[in-house]
């Protein structure tokens, strides 16, 4: 399957049809067009420059005061890709390259960023041929653009740095002789149009949206079981409460358990409690407001993927070259930070469920084995939970309160946005760990419900869970069915709200 680059607009069930089937991607006829078109326009306009132009005739940050001969225009850009390439820490994941590479072709694409055709289609050519350039984590500020991990991605293109590539670690230089391929010869402006943007943040932010919209649904899900197996109440989703408090999150949440809980025996058998902990009855409110953000961060990571954020942005047909700051992160930083801290908190609640799971309660075996005391059964995975929360509590230490002064003082106010992406991240895994913790304990406390059923849709969520992870009888090396129940929920097919 081929799929053709243009000014369309991407939305999330685009791209993840684009990465799900591995499509490759090429150039429209309008997207070369507007490529070309501005690149004329670009060279036209540096033959005849008697002023000097931001990044094409000058340095670059503080620097930008210092004019360059128009024969040192070339070595510039190589320069910059060079002095930029600064990354440290862990090496970013595939998935994330992957969607760096798509995301900086979308953008340069829009034909405002003056680059070469050739150049486009060098990148085109690392997505399609799974050509992965090594990035690191850390270096980008956010602003001006994710300069750092963004000079690591694009070294290659010149023939520098490194890529992985059919499992391998090569150099780049090693890559083109493989591959038959001649460096592209950067021409005016185009470093800093692969340097300055916001694909590092970007990407992150749209992977881990797409994960938090299947994350959700697994909450509700895994949150559902909790309450069949802690002999729940149905009363709180009852859709009259939601209609008097019309949050949308909470009214989809109430109508999704209602649906999950159809047609089960133990939502019907009649209660000896009155109420339910909030980590049951608030369940609407919670996942509903969390929901809500997660809507709102997909909103603003819509808008930067079908953005320009290079600097300085060509408009050919206005005959204008404007320096300005698209490349901030603060949009992506704000919202980010946002998104970990309502992941966190459908952690937070979920452990909590797992807590009343294990605390002896409503007719259920303290912690959940039928002879606890000489079984410490599932005591523990609580405490992973619970230390895993924790840590995601210190991770909504949002970045965006942060701004460091650098480049001489020219960079005055900086995003931050990277740290806020790759922290999410970590938030989103921990999460999904979180889940599958309560997942295990769910499970095991639905069997002493037995023989009364859970609704169709749950079964055969249990029976196919215990496929995977048995029944704990006594006690066991746990480690491995924590994995196992991990692996489960990452690979259970469920449809992302949006």
């Amino acid at each position: 399957m081929t799929h053709q680059i243009s000014a369309t607009h991407i939305d999330f069930n685009k791209l993840r049809e684009i990465i799900g089937t591995k499509s490759k991607l090429e150039l429209s006829d309008d997207a070369v067009k507007r490529i070309a078109n501005c690149r004329s326009y670009l060279d036209a306009m540096t033959g005849s420059l008697n002023e000097p132009v931001y990044g094409v005739n000058t340095g670059f940050g503080s620097l930008y005061n210092k004019s360059i001969a128009p024969g040192q225009l070339e070595q510039l850009q190589e320069n910059l890709m060079m002095s930029h390439a600064c990354g440290t820490g862990n090496e970013v994941p595939h998935e994330i390259v992957k969607l760096m590479l798509f995301l900086k072709i979308q953008g340069l694409s829009y034909g405002n960023s003056g680059v070469q055709t050739e150049t486009v289609q060098r990148l085109i050519d690392f997505y399609n041929n799974d050509i992965y350039p090594v990035v690191y984590e850390q270096g980008s500020l956010g602003a001006s653009g994710d300069l750092a991990p963004l000079a690591h991605l694009c070294l290659p293109l010149i023939g520098m740095g490194e890529v992985d590539y059919n499992g391998e670690r090569i150099s780049a230089a090693e890559l083109n002789k493989r591959m038959k391929w001649n460096p592209v010869k950067l021409k005016s402006k185009e470093g800093l149009a692969l340097l300055n943007g916001t694909q590092f943040m970007s990407s992150y932010g749209t992977y881990c949206v797409m994960q938090a919209m299947k994350i959700s649904v697994l909450a509700d899900v895994i949150g559902a079981l909790s309450l069949e197996a802690f002999d729940g109440r149905i009363e709180p989703f009852h859709h009259l409460i939601h209609e008097i408090r019309p949050h949308k999150g909470q009214i989809d949440t109430a109508i999704r358990f209602r649906q999950l809980l159809n047609g089960s025996e133990m939502i019907k058998r009649k209660k000896e409690h009155v109420q339910d902990p909030y980590s049951f009855r608030c369940i609407p409110q919670v996942h509903g407001a969390s929901k809500d953000a997660i809507l709102y961060v997909a909103n603003v990571l819509f808008n930067e993927i079908n953005s320009v954020t290079d600097n300085p942005t060509v408009f050919p047909d206005a005959e204008l070259v404007i320096s300005a700051g698209n490349f901030h992160g603060q949009p992506l930083a704000l919202a980010m930070d946002f998104l970990a801290i309502a992941l966190s908190e459908l952690g937070n609640i979920s452990e909590r469920r797992t807590y009343q799971l294990i605390s002896g309660l409503r007719g259920l075996p303290p912690f959940l084995v039928a002879n606890p005391g000489l079984n410490s059964g599932m005591m523990i995975p609580q405490y992973a939970a619970a230390s895993l929360v924790s840590q995601n509590k210190q991770l909504c230490m949002p970045a965006s309160v942060d701004s460091i002064v650098s480049s001489n003082g020219q960079e005055d106010h900086v995003s931050m946005g990277a740290n806020a992406a790759t922290k999410l991240l970590r938030v989103v895994h921990n999460l999904e760990n979180v889940l599958a913790i309560e997942l295990f304990n769910a499970a095991q406390a639905f069997e002493f419900r037995r023989p009364a059923k859970t609704s169709p849709q749950l079964e055969t969520l249990l029976q196919s869970y215990r496929k995977t992870v048995p029944f704990l009888i006594e006690d066991r090396i746990l480690y491995n069915d924590i994995h196992a129940s991990q692996n489960f929920i990452r690979t259970l097919d469920v449809t992302p709200f949006e």
